[in-house]
């Protein structure tokens, strides 16, 4: 890389591990130089209990990030999700007055009027994606520049969240000492790191399943057409383990990612399998069928939740790439095979691509959305170095209107 080293970093606060990439910037290229993980504290079902916790937590996977690096940053792109997130569509409309052309400024008018719709109590604009515009009428067109009309409407998606959620996790990352470059929908950032533009045009949804929520995303062509979440996680599997055997949390945990499948017939059901017990008791034996019995029946439930934002958004039928999972919960085993089934669409694992020297070990569903957030960082500090002006700019900086 010539010249001085432009970096770019991103920020996975997650509940059960957070997580920092750093990259170095030269072009359109992007190279890791650095990464860092540590478990999370300061969570409680999903919210932040405790900043000053969180931000421990933060300051260690960034130091960690820093040294592998060989350097220090300033501010990092932080990755937001959960229950607090909620995505709906809008409309702007613009009156010319008289018949005229089209220019880049209208575009930017009719979309900044869409997010002029009356939010909640507590609700702020998180992100604001670009769909297609109408005009005069004439639904469809994705870049109206250049045409002659008196009647401009933008259609977009909106993605709000919790100002007091939002405010928390900003709040720790502040904490750190670091400043919050801007904050992203997670699985969004997913996307950015593990789609490419050819599997969107032919449609596609991304499935973050983190420890405490799950996210999604669905794109059609270059159009977000739906942000959710799903209030079932990873966390529930494991749950779901412990109370089924009558064992810990930590033995829960530890069962589901030695033995857990989340399809039966997938494994040997039948082989038994060691369960610990408490108070000083021997442990004891049961089948492989018990255990993922339990977790087949939460990850159909998961997918039926899929289903049904699939069926909002008017696709769950028109999915030619299938769905991409992502996050610590798509690891468990048979998950793909689970969301075949339920979702009648193909489904794989999102892994990172794109970045210069990603190591193999980090070539997993857990480290997509930090690869996504950074890259989604790169690509801000690239766009003549800062976030681009206007709305379009935005759909011209990150690519996934």
């Amino acid at each position: 890389m010539s010249g001085k080293v432009r970096v770019a970093a991103g920020l996975d606060a997650g509940s059960s591990l957070t997580r920092c990439v750093i990259c170095g910037l030269d072009d359109s290229r992007i190279r890791l130089l650095g990464y860092g993980e540590a478990p999370s504290r300061g969570w409680a079902k999903g919210k932040v209990a405790d900043q000053e916790a969180l931000a421990d937590s933060i300051r260690q996977a960034v130091r960690e990030a820093e040294r592998t690096a060989q350097l220090s940053i300033e501010g990092v792109v932080v990755g937001l999700g959960g229950g607090s997130i909620s995505g709906f569509d809008a409309r702007g409309l613009y009156e010319f007055g008289r018949p005229r052309q089209i220019e880049q400024g209208d575009l930017n008018y009719s979309i900044e009027q869409a997010t002029r719709t009356r939010f909640e109590e507590d609700r702020m604009l998180l992100q604001v994606f670009p769909q297609d515009f109408t005009v005069d009428g004439r639904a469809g067109y994705r870049n109206p520049r250049g045409l002659t009309c008196s009647r401009l409407e933008a259609n977009v998606h909106l993605v709000t969240v919790s100002q007091h959620d939002h405010q928390a996790i900003v709040a720790a990352v502040h904490k750190a000492h670091l400043a919050v470059d801007e904050t992203v929908f997670e699985p969004m950032a997913s996307a950015y790191a593990a789609v490419v533009a050819e599997e969107r045009s032919r449609g596609v949804a991304v499935i973050d399943i983190g420890a405490q929520s799950t996210d999604l995303v669905v794109y059609d062509g270059e159009s977000l057409l739906r942000a959710a979440t799903i209030p079932i996680a990873a966390d529930h599997f494991t749950r779901d383990v412990a109370w089924g055997l009558c064992v810990s949390y930590e033995d829960a945990e530890r069962l589901k990612e030695e033995y857990g499948c989340a399809l039966l017939g997938l494994t040997a059901d039948h082989a038994l399998i060691e369960v610990p017990s408490s108070d000083g008791r021997p442990s004891r034996e049961t089948t492989r069928r018990q255990l993922n019995e339990i977790l087949e029946a939460r990850a159909e439930e998961l997918f039926h939740f899929v289903r049904q934002e699939l069926a909002k958004a008017r696709v769950e039928h028109g999915l030619m790439e299938g769905v991409v999972l992502v996050g610590g919960g798509a690891l468990l085993n048979g998950m793909c095979d689970m969301a075949e089934r339920v979702l009648n669409c193909p489904a794989r694992n999102g892994l990172p691509v794109g970045i210069e020297n990603w190591p193999d070990s980090l070539m997993n569903p857990s480290w997509t959305t930090v690869a996504g957030l950074v890259m989604y960082s790169g690509r801000l500090k690239m766009y003549r170095g800062g976030k681009p002006k206007g709305l379009m700019g935005w759909l011209g900086a990150n690519g996934k209107g």
